[in-house]
């Protein structure tokens, strides 16, 4: 739900058009919890979810690291007060332009997931740190993530092997379950494999130090979610149960669980319409789609919660659309949305849970619509 600070906020400044309001103390909160329920883990915020420089400068103050997906990333970490030894450069697929700046900056850690782009991480960034990324199957999540990252087990022994020819330090394994993901036994399934590749290497002298666990940690949008410390104990038990007393480093990289639940979208009924005269389905229109922000919708995959003046009127379900002259730019219309049937021109809604991978996913102009601009405060 909206904080009262947020509500302050939209009803005083009263910005015009659709925009973000993200409230810092619920990042802050989101923050210690996952430092109480993975005490042993070092937190490496996910840049790419949300990178406003007010988030960074907090998440940096109060001790977190930060996984990063390209130089830009990086140097706002930096900017932000992070030190070169709290960031990892996460992305599996980099320049080696990219990977040489990196290096210059100061980064060590390194994301791979095979052995053309060790080769990369060997020439551009010598004796640095590697980790391999492993698939995951991505069961549970409401956002899964494609095969376009990771390897599997095998060919991670493989990519760590070679990593070590090539003076580099074979440092762990990644895996990351799969954005908003609800299942608690997620982790326990990839710490599995994870455990398959520090054996077979051990086996060869090759001693791995730590596990990256990724992120996928959710935020509440219409279902309650687990807690923090619900995957705290899940995660904990399942690292026990691989590792035994032996347990490894750990990282966790939590973007949408860090920042989702502290931002909310002000957006404005722009019209409200049917199909034809018989037609029972309204055609909802608000002044932000897919394109303004609201990417995830596609596929109808992340459902967000919106609240209304005129919630407690009847409801029925709508087809519900953005501004754009697009015919993708439709956000839920396989499974209509619910809402009040007085909802009319002009009314303005909040969009709850979207501090996460919105502001990013905004195109710059297209139809001439501006970029959705965000406050922080």
């Amino acid at each position: 739900m909206a904080t009262q600070r947020i509500l302050d906020f939209i009803n005083t400044r009263r910005p015009n058009g659709p925009c973000m309001v993200l409230d810092l103390e619920v990042v802050r909160e989101n923050f210690h919890n996952f430092e109480m329920a993975l005490p042993n883990s070092k937190i490496f915020y996910a840049v790419k979810a949300n990178p406003a420089p007010e988030i960074l400068r907090l998440l940096a103050s109060l001790g977190s690291s930060f996984d990063t997906a390209s130089v830009a990333e990086i140097e706002m970490a930096l900017d932000a007060g992070a030190t070169a030894d709290r960031i990892s450069f996460g992305n599996t697929i980099k320049k080696e332009r990219d990977i040489a700046r990196a290096f210059e900056l100061g980064i060590r850690l390194f994301a791979v997931d095979c052995v053309e782009e060790v080769e990369k991480v060997a020439r551009a960034a010598p004796g640095a740190r590697v980790f391999c990324r492993v698939l995951t199957d991505g069961a549970g999540a409401e956002w899964p993530l494609s095969r376009k990252f990771g390897c599997v087990p095998a060919m991670a022994v493989d990519v760590l092997r070679a990593a070590k020819s090539l003076d580099l330090e074979a440092y762990g394994v990644s895996f990351h379950v799969g954005s908003q993901q609800t299942d608690l036994a997620a982790w326990d399934r990839a710490l599995g494999d994870a455990k398959h590749v520090f054996d077979a290497l051990a086996a060869e002298g090759i001693v791995l130090k730590m596990v990256n666990m990724g992120g996928g940690f959710p935020t509440r949008y219409l279902k309650d979610v687990p807690t923090a410390q619900a995957y705290g104990q899940a995660i904990f038990q399942a690292l026990s149960k691989h590792f035994g007393n032996r347990l490894p480093e750990t990282i966790i990289e939590p973007g949408r669980g860090m920042v989702g639940n502290a931002g909310v979208i002000k957006a404005e009924v722009v019209l409200v319409s049917k199909k034809a005269d018989n037609d029972n389905v309204r055609w909802v229109y608000l002044d932000i789609g897919k394109f303004g922000g609201l990417a995830e919708t596609m596929d109808e995959a992340i459902r967000y919660q919106i609240t209304t003046q005129r919630d407690g009127d009847h409801s029925e379900p709508c087809v519900l659309a953005g501004p754009t002259c697009d015919s993708a730019d439709v956000m839920y219309e396989k499974n209509p949305y619910p809402l009040p049937i007085s909802l009319t021109i002009g009314d303005e809604v909040l969009i709850e849970g979207t501090g996460a991978y919105t502001t990013t996913y905004s195109a710059v102009a297209f139809n001439g619509f501006e970029p959705l601009r965000s406050y922080v405060i």
